[in-house]
């Protein structure tokens, strides 16, 4: 069973013809998932952020058929270049509601680019809906994740495509 305490963690790669440096630029832009996502629709920087360092804040916008549209408050928790790039999304009460990241990995034709995420520990969104239907919890929890797989994928997918274009 798939259960939001279990913190479940989805994640998809994809391998693409150009090197990390060209993806690396890709991967940090806090607004290209906006380009190929069906629910993340843009980034900025706050408290005078400019870019990439671990700490600094990001606010997203996304929007939802189901739930509406909705901000998130942001913390870059990992950035070492060419590599990973990671954040965590602020739930309620100040506890991570969910981790996102990118990883990259040289391969002899380029590079292997891995987007994942990760629920959890803290309440998110999902968390009103398990707790009106806990029977239900293994199916609400499974199509999110199949959601953000599937953004994900396209994500990736435009990357690459725009990585191999160069």
């Amino acid at each position: 069973m798939v259960r939001y305490a279990d913190h479940p963690r989805v994640e998809v790669d994809i391998d693409v013809a150009a090197g990390p440096t060209a993806v690396w630029g890709l991967v940090t832009d806090i607004n290209l998932p906006a380009r190929f996502s069906s629910e993340f629709k843009g980034a900025d920087w706050l408290d005078g952020a400019t870019g990439l360092r671990v700490g600094a804040t990001f606010r997203g916008r996304n929007a939802h058929d189901a739930i509406g549209a909705w901000e998130t408050s942001c913390t870059v928790v990992a950035c070492e270049p060419e590599r990973v790039f990671a954040w965590e999304v602020q739930g309620p009460g100040g506890e991570p509601s969910a981790e996102w990241g990118f990883s990259i990995e040289p391969t002899a034709d380029g590079c292997r680019v891995t987007q994942w995420a990760r629920m959890g520990p803290g309440p998110s969104g999902l968390t009103p809906a398990i707790e009106r239907m806990p029977d239900k919890e293994e199916r609400i929890v499974g199509r999110r994740l199949d959601e953000w797989r599937t953004n994900m994928t396209a994500n990736l997918e435009g990357i690459k495509a725009l990585a191999e274009a160069v």
